[in-house]
């Protein structure tokens, strides 16, 4: 009799550290996804400054060290981004990823002010439109970042509370991972202001 409660002891402890393992391992995918959804904003933006630059050439040829340094910072967060989605877990991946975000904002912020001299280029239907597009898609990069930061908070707190932080580093969970913070955050977290 004795036996079979120690036995019915261990197979209750055994299936309480499976489903600690396989929340790890729920929460660490959610973030992962989470990751690749905020790729795949800043992909579609990367994709669309290119486009920007393109129409406002024509316009601000003399401009051109403006925007030489927006393709430049776009190519460098694109870098970036590269890195980090081989591991959203990574923090000097995401510490990458996020200064170099920081330094497209900027450029970017440039071109704006820039493009603000040039009456006939903010006319443009073409430079209307990716602009607007472009200010899609700062919303929805900024959305997919909130959504990777939440599931990065789930994960690490999962793993840092009682009883799952005694196995976690045992089942491959050893380190936290890293939120998404740009450098100038509180000037992300307002609209981009485009003005024609």
């Amino acid at each position: 009799m004795t036996s079979l409660i120690i036995l019915a002891i261990l197979v209750v402890i055994v299936f309480w550290v499976i489903s600690i393992f396989n929340q790890l391992v729920k929460l660490k995918n959610r973030f992962q996804n989470a990751f690749a959804q905020i790729e795949v904003q800043l992909k579609r933006r990367y994709d669309l400054i290119p486009n920007l630059v393109e129409t406002a050439k024509a316009y601000m040829a003399h401009e051109r060290d403006t925007l030489e340094a927006v393709i430049n910072a776009r190519n460098a967060a694109l870098a970036g981004l590269k890195v980090a989605a081989n591991n959203p877990g990574d923090a000097g991946a995401i510490n990458q990823l996020a200064s170099a975000e920081g330094a497209l904002q900027g450029a970017m912020s440039r071109l704006n002010v820039v493009m603000e001299a040039y009456p006939d280029l903010k006319a443009n239907q073409n430079m209307m439109q990716l602009s607007e597009e472009l200010t899609s898609t700062e919303n929805r990069v900024a959305f997919a970042r909130q959504a990777f930061n939440d599931a990065v908070t789930d994960y690490n707190s999962y793993k840092q509370s009682f009883p799952p932080v005694i196995f976690a580093a045992s089942f491959g969970h050893a380190t936290d991972a890293k939120l998404l913070e740009f450098a100038d955050s509180a000037a992300i977290q307002a609209a981009p202001k485009v003005s024609f």
